[in-house]
């Protein structure tokens, strides 16, 4: 009997381990756990690296708006490189959705969710069906190595004189309170 009951175990652990690895929802919905729990915090300090330059580097919107980031100086910009099929981005997508929420209002703070697909169908698709309001971009320009290297979901932050101010490669809570408040503190400076 107990023979039968540790193969049951194992079997399901097997079971669960594969569910993790194979279904992105499911891997997205543990780390979501894991990041509830205190895991993924990101690490609000200054990155070592600076970009010299914003001017060119476009986005371009769903209606087909073009945005240069060097047009934004005098705004906080918050970046996000993701895609669909990515678990650690679906992961943080409520966070990122909440300081969203938080601040789409204020005129002095710009979001930028670039996909890094570039199918608004697909991703458009992804945000409604899960109530996300985020605007969604894609890249129409080269993208600074400094800014961002290939690494599914990326973060910056730029302060209002276009210095970068906070880069975070994987997951992360951006719900949390420190990040609000750096946000806050970007945006109050001069």
């Amino acid at each position: 009997m107990k023979f039968i009951k540790k193969n049951i175990f194992n079997a399901l652990f097997v079971i669960f381990l594969l569910v993790i690895v194979f279904v992105p929802g499911a891997k997205a919905f543990f780390i979501r756990g894991l990041m509830e729990i205190g895991f993924y915090k990101p690490d609000i300090e200054a990155p070592k690296e600076h970009v010299a330059e914003l001017n060119g580097i476009r986005f371009k919107d769903a209606k087909g708006n073009l945005v240069d980031l060097g047009d934004l100086k005098g705004k906080v910009i918050f970046l996000n490189f993701w895609a669909t099929w990515c678990p650690p981005c679906r992961a943080e997508m409520p966070s990122v959705n909440k300081l969203y929420n938080q601040f789409k209002d204020d005129t002095d703070i710009v979001f930028i969710f670039a996909d890094a697909d570039g199918d608004f169908a697909r991703s458009g698709k992804f945000m409604s069906d899960r109530k996300y309001e985020m605007p969604i971009y894609k890249v129409q320009s080269d993208i600074p190595e400094k800014v961002f290297a290939g690494a599914l979901p990326t973060t910056v932050i730029f302060d209002k004189q276009g210095r970068l101010s906070f880069k975070h490669e994987g997951v992360a809570n951006y719900a949390d309170p420190k990040v609000i408040d750096f946000i806050k503190k970007l945006k109050n400076s001069r």
